[in-house]
């Protein structure tokens, strides 16, 4: 094989890789022109251990690039305090899920936000929420890599 047909599919396949890295997920299709439909149905979510539910709706949160992703809490489920380096945009699909603003997770210090409610959380800033007597479901966007690191860390 020549050089330049060599280098020519090695550029392919980065293009392809680089390409796939933006697809919003593995189970969802992209159609010719780019389209991308995700209903909730496909959603594929991940059990939370002491947390929310997660599933990933589109890019990587843990790498440098835009992303989205569904937190769902179970009633009764609050995270505890904590922040993220990069500023996260949080709306509200159903349920009410309850916001706090310190680091002492304090339940009865939260907002109650029902569905169509935004939030940011700065970067940086310590935040707590969660669900207390019914499910919520909220949309997570913003830059990676967002890892959530306890308060006092």
């Amino acid at each position: 094989m020549n050089r330049y047909r060599w280098t020519s599919l090695l550029g392919a396949a980065l293009l392809c890789a680089a390409a796939a890295s933006v697809v919003p997920s593995s189970f969802a299709a992209v159609d010719a022109q780019g389209f991308t439909i995700v209903k909730p149905d496909e959603l594929k979510w991940t059990p939370g251990t002491d947390g929310p539910d997660i599933a990933n709706v589109y890019g990587d949160p843990t790498k440098k690039e835009f992303y989205i992703i569904r937190a769902r809490f179970k009633p009764g489920v609050m995270s505890k305090p904590h922040y993220h380096p990069t500023d996260r945009h949080v709306t509200v699909i159903s349920g009410t899920w309850w916001a706090g603003t310190s680091a002492d997770g304090d339940r009865s210090k939260t907002v109650p936000l029902g569905p169509g409610s935004y939030m940011i959380h700065p970067a940086g800033a310590v935040h707590f929420d969660g669900a207390k007597d019914v499910e919520a479901i909220v949309e997570i966007k913003g830059i990676g890599p967002a890892p959530s690191i306890p308060a006092g860390k």
